[in-house]
């Protein structure tokens, strides 16, 4: 298993026990692909640098996690078909990384 990390934007519209519910729901859909999430961060609303789909700021939150290499097409599909998000990043975390 590799290690990644998720930058997720949720809609701001959505109050604070609905993003909660999205984060457990990433969270199920994670441990469902045999991954496991090693932590989250909550990092608030903020402002973006420009307007997405008429938003001007969203909830942010970081997690890194353990995925399946080959389960990380169907996990980044089944981000695009999740409503409430606005952008997400995934990327990889290197071994240079890990080692600090």
């Amino acid at each position: 298993m590799k290690t990644y990390e998720l930058l997720a934007v949720f809609k701001p519209n959505l109050d604070a026990e609905e993003v909660d519910k999205q984060i457990s729901s990433l969270n199920d859909l994670i441990s469902g692909f045999g991954g496991n999430v090693e932590s989250t961060d909550k990092m608030g609303r903020k402002k973006l640098a420009y307007d997405i789909q008429n938003f001007r700021d969203g909830f942010f939150v970081s997690m890194n996690l353990a995925l399946p290499a080959d389960k990380v097409a169907e996990f980044k599909r089944q981000l695009r078909l999740n409503d409430n998000l606005l952008r997400t990043m995934f990327m990889e975390v290197s071994k240079k990384q890990l080692c600090k």
